[in-house]
């Protein structure tokens, strides 16, 4: 239950930065972003799991696939959510079916990162495809204190 309450904050975290960085910028800034983010992202993996420069280009390809479903049905349940916490009036039977969706999440995303990881067993070795989870963790942390330092500096000018 923890992990799925940090993986929630984590994603809202994430959301929330995208959305301050990219107002007032043009959508080729996100892109740009999102683009920087995302190598960021996969130079920390491949130092957290020593990945070979032969198992680089075969594990992002896969890994990237997975986290763009991800990313797809987590945007879709958020669009939900959103509509319904802007909506004047809510009845209790749209309040339940807006709670399963966001529990049904994180099954959903289970299901899709269990999907790859016989892709993924092909690509990296057995210590490696273990540390994966550790490793991305690991780098939500960073992505957390990067976001905590940001706003401790903003608050002190």
């Amino acid at each position: 239950m923890k992990r799925i309450i940090f993986l929630l904050s984590l994603v809202a975290l994430f959301a929330n930065s995208l959305s301050v960085y990219a107002r007032g910028q043009e959508d080729s800034d996100l892109v740009q972003f999102k683009k920087e983010f995302r190598e960021y992202k996969h130079r920390f993996l491949s130092k957290q799991l020593e990945l070979t420069k032969d198992q680089e280009m075969p594990f992002f390809d896969v890994y990237d696939r997975m986290e763009d479903e991800t990313a797809k049905i987590t945007n879709e349940t958020r669009d939900f959510e959103k509509k319904l916490m802007e909506a004047e009036e809510v009845s209790d039977l749209e309040y339940d079916t807006a709670t399963d969706a966001l529990f049904e999440l994180k099954i959903k995303e289970g299901e899709i990162e269990k999907s790859y990881l016989e892709k993924l067993r092909t690509i990296l070795t057995k210590k490696q495809l273990f540390l994966l989870k550790s490793a991305e963790r690991k780098f939500n942390r960073e992505l957390m204190l990067h976001q905590q330092r940001t706003a401790n500096r903003a608050k002190k000018n």
